[in-house]
C-alpha cells in the first residue's frame, strides 16, 4: 500500500529570509541611504562611528518592524496581486501571529535600544514613525484615499528627523526642510511605479493615483512634486548653510529628474515610468551622498 510522502519542512535558511523578508529589506535599504548623510550634515563633519551603527541598526529594527506590521495587515490583497502574492504571509509560509509577534518585537527592540545607546528623542520618533505608519497609512487612507501615498509618505521621511536627533539630540528648521525633501520624493517615486502595477492595484482595490486616475494625469502630477521637490532641495542649501557641491548637485539632479518627468508627461507608458522610478532611486542617494561629502569637505575630513 503507498503512502503519501509528508512535505519537507523548511530549511532553517529559507525560514529566517522570510522573516527578513517581512522587514522588506529593499525600502530600509532606501530609508537608511538617507540617515547617515543627515548625522553628517547635523555634526558638520563625520560622528563617532558607533553613533552611526547604533542609529542605523536601530532604525533598521523599527523600519523592519513597521514594514512587517504593514505587511500583516496587508496579507488579504497581497494575496490578489501578482508583486506580492508570494510573501510569506500571502503565500502562507509565516502565520500572521508568527508575523505579528516578529513585528511587535521588532519594535518594542528598536525602542529600547535606541534609547539605549542613542537618546529617548530619536527612539521616540522611530516609534512615532512606526504608528504613523500603521494606523495613518495602512489601516487608513491606504485603502481609502487616493492621497495615501501622499500623506502616509511622511512616516519615510521620519529617518531624517531620527539621524538628526542622533546627532543633535534635537530638532531644527534644517532636518524640517529634509523631511520636506523626502515628503516631496516620494509621491512621484511611488506613483511611477504604480503605473507599472496599475492592474495589480485595481485588481485589489487600491485606490493608488494610477487606478482612480488617468495616467496622464497620474505623469502631471508627478511632474508638479518633483519641482516641488527641486525647489526644496534647493531651500536647503541656504536653511542648513551648504556649500557649493551640494548645491550644483541639487541644481543638475533636479534638472534630470524634471526632464524625466516631462518625458514621462510626453509619452506616458509602463516602460517610460519604469525609468521614472529607477532615476526616482538613483536620485535620493546621489543627492544625499552629495550632501555628505559637501560637509565631509568642509570639515576638512
Amino acid at each position: 500500500m503507498l503512502t503519501a510522502r509528508p512535505l519537507p519542512l523548511p530549511s532553517l535558511r529559507s525560514h529566517l529570509a522570510d522573516y527578513v523578508a517581512l522587514t522588506k529589506p529593499r525600502i530600509i535599504e532606501l530609508l537608511l541611504v538617507t540617515t547617515v548623510p543627515t548625522m553628517i550634515v547635523a555634526a558638520h563633519g563625520l560622528p563617532s562611528l558607533w553613533l552611526m551603527v547604533a542609529t542605523v541598526l536601530g532604525g533598521t529594527l523599527a523600519a523592519g518592524g513597521a514594514n512587517a506590521i504593514n505587511m500583516y495587515v496587508d496579507r488579504d490583497i497581497d494575496k490578489l496581486m501578482a508583486r506580492t502574492r508570494n510573501r510569506p504571509l500571502a503565500s502562507g509560509r509565516i502565520s500572521p501571529a508568527a508575523a505579528l509577534r516578529f513585528a511587535v518585537g521588532l519594535e518594542i527592540v528598536a525602542f529600547f535600544f535606541l534609547w539605549g545607546t542613542v537618546n529617548l528623542l530619536s527612539a521616540t520618533l522611530a516609534v512615532a514613525a512606526c504608528l504613523f505608519y500603521v494606523f495613518v497609512y495602512t489601516l487608513w487612507l491606504k485603502r481609502t484615499s487616493k492621497s495615501n501615498i501622499v500623506i502616509g509618505g511622511a512616516a519615510g521621511a521620519a529617518p531624517v528627523l531620527i539621524g538628526w536627533a542622533a546627532v543633535t539630540n534635537s530638532l531644527a528648521w534644517a532636518p524640517v526642510v529634509l523631511f520636506a525633501v523626502i515628503f516631496y520624493w516620494t509621491p512621484p517615486h511611488f506613483w511611477a511605479l504604480a503605473i507599472r502595477y496599475r492592474d495589480d492595484y485595481a485588481r485589489a482595490d487600491v485606490p493608488m493615483l494610477p487606478v482612480v486616475a488617468s495616467l496622464k494625469a497620474t505623469a502631471h502630477r508627478i511632474l508638479a512634486y518633483t519641482l516641488l521637490l527641486w525647489g526644496v532641495t534647493l531651500l536647503f542649501a541656504p536653511v542648513a548653510g551648504m556649500g557649493l557641491l551640494y548645491i550644483v548637485a541639487a541644481l543638475v539632479l533636479g534638472a534630470v529628474f524634471t526632464a524625466y518627468a516631462i518625458r514621462l508627461v510626453r509619452n506616458t507608458t509602463k516602460v517610460m515610468a519604469m525609468r521614472v522610478f529607477t532615476w526616482s532611486i538613483t536620485y535620493i542617494t546621489l543627492l544625499f551622498g552629495a550632501m555628505a561629502l559637501d560637509q565631509l569637505l568642509r570639515s576638512g575630513f
